[in-house]
């Protein structure tokens, strides 16, 4: 008798995953180039550097998402994961990038030394899965979706509402932010995606987020709003050089800052792997949680080595799979594929590079919301009702992972130091959640994690 294949596992014909690949490269792609432009900024590189990191940036995208989702040996949770650079390293990146003593070369010597520290302590924080119930896992997916619809919402407004400008390296208003025509456009993809999630079935269904921004981008285009501007000067090829500015250097004070920052990227990816094992409907053991840690900290080693900033598994791209329902791994190996070629294919990236960031916000909303969903999905089976302390681990964790969002000068007469922890909500969050269990509940046993996971395997019906 032949065992079923898993969704997750299921290998779909190469049109298919080209176009659901894309749809995924399309999701991550502003938020996989931020950090770039504002370490390049930092740094005061000229434009040519910057559009190198870039560059870099996107082609260890798709070489360590290969990894994630593919796996070697005892690296990757083989799942549908994106990878990308955190945003928890901005920080202590920018103040490096400040300081005349380090710059670059000692920002990727801290992000090397931190990748080797994660792989250190993978062993570790793999073993916590006792620790994350359903009350718990649900409050820090909540948060990780809530958290996201912020950016979701920015893009929809268009973009951020300050903004880096090059030319005299300092931050200004957004004249474009909330104008009326980018939240038109941003909602009628939206109501588009909600349209064609209704109506379209199988394969077109799949990809609705996808024809949405298609939708989206040509409004944009015929009005006017859509700049190719720089794709006559970006090459047709780049190949990106290990070490390109040099051997890197190691200064303890920047690689503590670093390592701090691989424990709060691994801790949040704990949260999106516990995310796409609900979504997907498939158990993650202690060893597979393992794999996922160790390649986050691998390609952090690599990000280091060729030129570009600390990865972890992208939790933008955890609410497209609960949308679409496609829970394929080798739909982000493809996509994987797609951004190795943008990152060695420069002309190819600026044109994805092109669609208005408002268009990406109409899908944002959308996908975000629906991993803040799941959450609550996730809370439903939390015994809530009667269990009483339960309703006070998730009111008092939510409204700790709130603080950053809402009140971000909060905590801005805490040491500098501390900023890489409490700058984040889903780790805030986190810490409570795991904190209040432990006070209310006591310890847990690994197996009741591990029944929750195996129940969500049975009852999934996306």
């Amino acid at each position: 008798m032949q065992t079923a294949i898993h969704p997750v596992d299921e290998k779909l014909p190469a049109a298919k995953l080209f176009t659901l690949g894309i749809q995924h490269v399309l999701v991550m792609y502003a938020g996989a180039i931020a950090v770039p432009l504002i370490i390049g900024g930092a740094l005061h590189l000229p434009k040519d550097q910057i559009a190198f990191l870039i560059n870099a940036d996107l082609f260890c995208c798709g070489l360590v998402t290969l990894i994630q989702a593919l796996g070697f040996w005892k690296f990757g949770i083989r799942m549908p994961v994106m990878m990308g650079v955190t945003f928890a390293a901005v920080g202590p990146m920018v103040a490096m990038a400040g300081n005349p003593n380090l710059g670059i070369l000692a920002i990727y010597g801290a992000v090397i030394a931190s990748g080797i520290f994660g792989l250190i302590i993978t062993p570790f924080m793999s073993r916590a899965v006792r620790f994350f119930p359903p009350v718990v896992t649900g409050t820090i997916i909540t948060v990780i979706g809530i958290t996201l619809m912020r950016v979701g919402i920015n893009w929809a407004a268009g973009g951020q509402p300050m903004i880096f400008d090059a030319a005299s390296k300092t931050m200004q208003v957004n004249p474009g932010y909330g104008a009326p025509e980018n939240l038109a456009i941003a909602f009628f993809v939206l109501v588009s995606i909600m349209i064609m999630t209704r109506y379209l079935r199988g394969f077109l269904g799949n990809i609705s987020v996808l024809l949405g921004m298609v939708l989206g981008f040509v409004v944009s285009l015929a009005l006017g709003k859509v700049s190719f501007d720089g794709l006559g000067e970006a090459g047709w090829f780049a190949f990106i050089m290990p070490f390109q500015y040099g051997m890197p250097t190691f200064d303890l004070g920047a690689i503590i800052g670093m390592c701090l920052v691989m424990i709060v990227t691994m801790v949040e990816s704990t949260g999106m792997f516990l995310a796409l094992s609900e979504l997907t409907g498939k158990r993650i053991s202690n060893e597979e949680l393992a794999n996922g840690l160790r390649a986050d900290s691998l390609g952090t080693v690599i990000g280091g080595v060729f030129n570009t900033f600390p990865y972890t598994s992208f939790s933008q791209n955890i609410g497209l799979v609960g949308v679409t329902g496609v829970r394929s791994r080798y739909v982000c190996a493809a996509a994987g594929v797609i951004l190795v070629a943008f990152g060695m294919f420069p002309k190819m990236a600026h044109v994805a590079a092109s669609i208005p960031v408002y268009v990406l916000g109409g899908a944002g909303i959308v996908m975000f919301g629906m991993v803040a969903a799941t959450g609550i999905k996730i809370l439903g089976n939390a015994g809530l009702n009667h269990q009483r302390h339960n309703l006070f681990i998730v009111a008092v964790s939510i409204g700790a992972g709130m603080i950053p969002l809402v009140a971000p000068q909060f905590f801005s007469h805490l040491p500098h130091w501390l900023g890489t922890v409490v700058d984040s909500g889903i780790l805030l969050a986190t810490i409570a959640a795991v904190t209040l269990n432990l006070f209310f509940n006591g310890q847990g046993a690994e197996s009741e994690a591990k029944t929750f996971a195996m129940a969500a395997a049975h009852s999934s019906d996306h």
